[in-house]
């Protein structure tokens, strides 16, 4: 039977060593065989498990919870329909994130009115509200789900332009190749964690270690797809994510 190393996996699932190693760490994926080198390797029932990883993740599942549906639903082809109708849904969701975007568009060019009862449609924050009470309590949920909801349509729009700017700015940085403790990386870091203050019910607004939560959140956009697709720059992989961890690790060094 054939099998891959764990390079092989990380590159051909985009995820990164680390993480996999973290999912046998905690018994989500264990390899198929170790390698008299040491190395992890994993057979094609490893892959179609590690899919499954994946999809869960991308539907804003912890990894706990994975743990949970793995273990209850052991037959994969039946799992993998659940699955395939749960995307099928996230297709339907973006297909009217891009039909609102597409109108905001539209009116801002002149060509119809502004609707704001439709500019959000398919925008939705509260699928993380279990990973975000997980990773930093109910309050930390409560405290931002209130101040979102307390938004009108045009703070919403406005904060949600200022995360795309900022991810677009630190991709722009990266590709330019400046080092991570340059002033430019450090000007984007300082503007991060502003960001990062603003939000309600974060450790970095609520005054808690927000050194320890930077440094954190810099080693999960590395590790977690989700967050790496956010700053992945056109060479592919990780090393955007990369870049922003780095440059994050020295302003938190430096200033916090």
């Amino acid at each position: 039977m054939n099998d891959w190393s764990i390079q092989e996996v990380a590159r051909l699932a985009g995820t990164t060593s680390r993480a996999l190693r973290h999912y046998d760490d905690i018994g989500l994926l264990p390899p198929s065989r170790i390698a008299p080198n040491g190395y992890r390797h994993y057979d094609e029932r490893a892959l179609v498990r590690l899919q499954r990883i994946l999809l869960l993740r991308e539907l804003g599942l912890g990894l706990p919870q994975i743990a949970e549906v793995l273990e209850r639903e052991r037959s994969e082809a039946s799992a993998l329909q659940t699955h395939l109708a749960l995307l099928r849904e996230e297709q339907g969701r973006l297909a009217r994130q891009i039909a609102a975007v597409e109108h905001t568009i539209d009116a801002l060019t002149g060509k119809e009115e502004l609707m704001t009862d439709s500019m959000f449609d398919g925008f939705d924050h509260t699928q993380y509200k279990e990973e975000v009470e997980q990773r930093w309590g109910a309050k930390a949920y409560a405290d931002g789900d209130r101040w979102w909801r307390g938004q009108t349509p045009e703070e919403r729009a406005a904060f949600q332009e200022r995360v795309a700017q900022l991810g677009r700015d630190w991709i722009a940085a990266a590709e330019s190749g400046v080092p991570a403790d340059a002033d430019a990386a450090q000007e984007l870091a300082a503007r991060h964690v502003a960001w990062l203050r603003s939000v309600p019910g974060t450790p970095a607004a609520n005054g808690g270690d927000i050194r320890g939560y930077v440094l954190g959140l810099g080693e999960m956009y590395v590790a977690d797809p989700r967050f790496a697709k956010n700053y992945e720059t056109s060479a592919g992989g990780t090393a955007g994510a990369e870049f922003v961890r780095d440059a994050l690790r020295v302003y938190a060094e430096r200033s916090l």
